[in-house]
C-alpha cells in the first residue's frame, strides 16, 4: 500500500471540502432597477399634455333620466328606449396619444381644433354648456310646434363670452358685447351668427351692430364693428370671426312646462333627441316600436338636424351598447355608415320630420 495514498485518503475523510457559496444570478436586480426607472419615468410623464385631444366612445345615455313634461299625462307605456350619443373627449398625455394612434375607435385630434389657443377649458366648458341649453330650449319649441301649441321663444341677441387670441375678433370686440345684427340682418340667438357665417366667405368684410355698454355707466350703446372674416380654426375652407358665445337672455314662453336636466353635459348634439323623447312623452303613440333607438345631431328653431363631431366614435358607443338604430345628420351619414359596418341600421337625417317619419309617427 502507497502510505502517501493512504494519508492522502484518511485526510480527505477527515477534512471533506466545503462547496463555495451559491451565486445568484444578477439579471432579476437589474429587471427590478429598469422596472423602477420605467415607473418614476411614467409617473413624471404622465401629467404632461400633447398638443392633442383624443375622442373615443362616451356612455349612452337614457332621455328619459334627462327629460321630464311636468303637469301632464305622460304615462304612456314604452316599449323600447331612445339614447343620446356622447363622446369621451380628453386632452391627451403622450401616453394616451400613442395608444389612441393604435385603437381603431378612438380619433386623435390637434388641441387647435377643440380648443383654439388663447382660449381657456373654463371658457370652452362655459360655451359648450351654453350650447346645450341653447339645444334644450330648441328642442321644446320644435317638439311642441310639431305637436300644434304655439310657443313663444324671443331671441335679444349673441353675447360674447370671450375673443380668440390672434383672430380678426381680437381688440375689436369684448367680453359682454352683445350682437344684434350683422350686416342689416336681426340677431336673436347665437345660431344665427353661424347661419349668416355659412353663407360667408373667408376674407369678406363683414358689419357687426354691437351692443355695448360704456365702461362706468349703465348706457348702452349700438355700436357698428367691421369685422374681416379669417380661417376657422378647426376647418381652414371656412370663415370664423373668432369669439365664444351664449344667448343673451331669450324670452321663452311655453305653454307646456319641460325639464331637460343635462347636469354638466355640454354641446348641442343631443338636441335632435330631446326632440323626439319630449314628442314622445306627449303622445300616446311609442316611437320606438318597441326598439332601442340611439342617436345624435343638432337642432335648431325650423326642425333641421345639424352635424356633430365624433360621429364614428359615437356610432362605436351605439353599437357596443347593443341599440338596434342609430339616427345621424344627413352631413354626418357617410362618416356614420363606415364605423356601423353592417352592425347596426344607420338612418340619414337632415330634419326632424324625417327622424318623425323612420319611427312611424303619425
Amino acid at each position: 500500500m502507497d502510505p502517501v495514498a493512504t494519508v492522502r485518503d484518511e485526510r480527505s475523510e477527515a477534512e471533506p471540502t466545503t462547496p463555495p457559496p451559491r451565486a445568484f444570478p444578477k439579471w432579476p436586480f437589474f429587471l427590478a432597477g429598469f422596472l423602477m426607472l420605467v415607473g418614476v419615468a411614467i409617473a413624471i410623464a404622465w401629467p404632461i399634455k400633447v398638443p392633442y385631444y383624443t375622442l373615443s366612445p362616451g356612455p349612452l345615455y337614457d332621455t328619459t333620466d334627462f327629460v321630464y313634461v311636468v303637469g301632464e299625462d305622460t304615462q304612456f307605456e314604452v316599449d323600447g328606449e331612445m339614447f343620446f350619443l356622447t363622446v369621451a373627449l380628453r386632452e391627451a398625455n403622450v401616453f394616451e396619444y400613442v395608444a389612441g394612434q393604435l385603437n381603431p375607435k378612438v380619433e386623435v385630434t390637434p388641441r387647435q381644433n377643440i380648443r383654439p389657443s388663447g382660449v381657456s377649458s373654463e371658457d370652452l366648458r362655459r360655451e359648450n354648456l351654453a350650447r346645450m341649453e341653447q339645444s334644450k330650449t330648441d328642442a321644446t319649441f320644435v317638439a311642441l310646434t310639431r305637436l300644434g301649441y304655439e310657443p313663444t321663444y324671443t331671441g335679444t341677441g349673441a353675447l360674447v363670452i370671450e375673443t380668440i387670441p390672434g383672430s380678426a375678433a381680437d381688440g375689436v370686440l369684448l367680453a359682454d358685447d352683445v350682437i344684434v345684427g350683422i350686416d342689416g340682418t336681426d340677431v336673436e340667438f347665437r345660431s344665427d351668427v353661424l347661419d349668416v357665417l355659412a353663407e360667408r366667405e373667408i376674407g369678406d368684410t363683414i358689419t357687426l351692430d354691437i351692443e355695448r355698454t360704456i365702461d362706468g355707466s349703465d348706457t348702452v350703446e349700438v355700436v357698428p364693428v367691421d369685422i374681416v372674416l379669417g380661417a376657422h380654426t378647426d376647418d381652414d375652407t371656412r370663415p370664423m370671426v373668432g369669439v365664444l358665445l351664449d344667448n343673451n337672455a331669450p324670452i321663452v314662453e311655453f305653454p307646456v312646462d319641460v325639464e331637460t336636466d343635462t347636469q354638466n353635459i355640454g354641446g348641442p348634439s343631443a338636441g335632435m333627441m330631446f326632440t323626439l323623447e319630449i314628442i314622445n312623452q306627449l303622445t300616446e303613440q311609442d316611437l320606438t316600436g318597441g326598439e332601442r333607438i340611439a342617436g345624435t345631431g343638432t337642432i335648431d328653431r325650423d326642425g333641421r338636424v345639424g352635424g356633430i363631431g365624433g360621429v364614428k366614435q359615437k356610432v362605436y358607443g351605439a353599437i357596443d351598447a347593443g341599440a338596434a338604430v342609430v339616427l345621424v345628420p344627413a352631413s354626418n351619414y357617410d362618416d356614420a355608415l363606415e364605423a356601423a359596418d353592417d352592425k347596426i341600421v344607420v338612418v340619414r337625417v337632415e330634419t326632424i320630420d324625417d327622424a318623425l317619419a323612420y319611427l312611424n309617427f303619425s
